[in-house]
């Protein structure tokens, strides 16, 4: 399992090398899941979109942008994630429970991508 960002789906402004590295992780993703499947392997990638992590306190510390007023326009949910929701999805992609996934990306973004 690889783990990328909403970035690979939907770029945002001031982050081209960020947006070009997950979208090569989406890539190797979709490739090793065609490489590996008749193996039994099955390959896929979390994209987390806003997580409350000190990677993402720290940018938006750079950039003077509050938190909280920021994830009303982050999710549809109006939060940013949690580290644990992240790791829910990756239990979930891990288990027998999601045996017929592969060469998928996981958005675990708060609806970000729908909107």
């Amino acid at each position: 399992m690889n783990i990328a960002s909403t970035n690979a789906v939907k770029p945002q402004p001031g982050q081209p090398a960020y947006t070009a590295s997950k979208h090569a992780v989406l890539g190797l993703t979709r490739s090793a899941a065609l490489d590996y499947a008749r193996e039994g392997i099955r390959i896929n990638a979390i994209c987390p979109g806003a997580i409350d992590t000190p990677m993402l306190r720290s940018a938006m510390a750079r950039r003077g942008v509050d938190v909280e007023a920021t994830s009303r326009r982050l999710s549809i949910l109006r939060r940013i994630g949690r580290p644990d929701e992240v790791a829910e999805a990756a239990l979930w992609l891990c288990s027998d429970a999601s045996s017929f996934t592969t060469g998928h990306a996981l958005a675990v973004d708060g609806g970000m991508l729908t909107a």
